[in-house]
């Protein structure tokens, strides 16, 4: 039995970090995924929405599994172009301005064309503005400023930014000597290089699986609806894997795989949590069960869409989620050998 390499599956998560991949602009990072499957020799094909799904035939072709996890991250777009020459942001999924204030950005054009810049409070001198403390972090106050030499709004179409071009931001990706990897969209890249790295594992040592498992690279969940379509009907488990919630209140933690008993949609299957509980106790993998109370995943949307599948939820923990985010290399390698047992297993029904 060889497990994922974890050094690898870091690595990987670096690159996939470092693609910007906003909701509704992700076309680069499917290709890297595509590519790196392709040279696998896996099949794959992407849906109308863009979202890339890979499948391995298994002994039992009546009876499937899907995995899923997410490739697109929190973004912004452009809401308008101010008459300083500054651009006024609208946000893409759920999150806070606070959290992406003083931050690097990219702006990509329509054309193609990538421009940087920092996103500001419009009060940030405090030489200036004695409020700059406590005025409220908004689309009203908070701003994009382009590393352009650019006086009016006239300076900044020239260049070819338009309403409606995405916004990504940097990730600052970083591995620190003790194991920690902090960067932006370990939410859900994390995930999504634990499983090209599972199903690189299971091609390297030709492992038959016992039904043909079905892997859905997600490019919509961060908006709510990456996972609810493209399900084949003999789909019968479905688990994604995104990542695991912390704070006040919270079992989950930086070094373990977390398991999600229920979130903001309701309990997931009971059966086949117990499942994943008892393979992690039986290959000595540690586990945390935990509730996220404002959360949904790509499988709670296929079960708002009406699939009748069994539903579950793992993945890596993960701090300051939607912001500053951190995880820890032994969660990676925790959730990967859950996942590695996981696809080897008997279903629950």
């Amino acid at each position: 039995m060889t497990y994922p390499d974890t050094k690898e599956t870091v690595d990987l998560l670096k690159e996939l970090v470092s693609i910007s991949s906003p909701s509704g602009n992700t076309n680069e990072v499917i290709t890297f995924v595509e590519n790196f499957l392709k040279e696998l020799n896996v099949d794959t094909r992407r849906n109308r929405k863009g979202a890339l799904i890979a499948t391995i035939p298994g002994k039992d072709d009546q009876n499937h599994r899907m995995l899923t996890a997410h490739v697109d991250t929190l973004g912004a777009i452009v809401k308008e172009i101010k008459s300083s020459g500054r651009l006024k942001l609208d946000l893409i999924g759920g999150f806070k301005y606070n959290s992406i204030e003083g931050e690097y950005c990219e702006i990509e054009t329509s054309a193609g064309k990538k421009f940087t810049g920092t996103i500001l409070m419009h009060q940030t001198s405090v030489h200036v503005y004695k409020d700059a403390g406590k005025a409220e972090r908004n689309q009203d106050n908070m701003e994009i400023r382009l590393d352009e030499k650019v006086h009016n709004a006239e300076d900044v179409k020239a260049l070819g930014i338009e309403v409606g071009d995405f916004i990504s931001f940097d990730p600052r990706v970083q591995l620190t000597p003790s194991g920690f990897i902090k960067s932006r969209h370990l939410d859900d890249k994390a995930s999504v290089a634990i499983l090209l790295q599972l199903i690189k594992q299971v091609k390297i040592d030709n492992i038959e699986l016992p039904y043909t498992t079905h892997f859905l690279i997600s490019n919509n969940e961060e908006i709510g609806y990456g996972g609810n379509s493209n399900i084949p009907p003999e789909t019968v488990e479905y688990l994604a894997v995104d990542m695991g919630a912390m704070g006040d209140g919270q079992s989950t933690d930086e070094y373990t795989v977390s398991i999600c008993v229920k979130d903001a949609s309701g309990p997931y299957h009971y059966e086949l949590r117990k499942r994943l509980v008892q393979l992690a106790k039986a290959n000595d993998i540690g586990y945390k069960l935990d509730v996220y109370p404002f959360y949904g995943s790509d499988a709670s949307a296929a079960i708002r869409a009406g699939h009748d599948i069994v539903h579950g939820l793992v993945g890596p923990g993960i701090d300051s989620s939607h912001a500053f985010e951190r995880t820890h290399q032994d969660s990676i390698e925790n959730t990967a050998k859950l996942l590695y047992h996981y696809v080897q297993s008997e279903m629950v029904i």
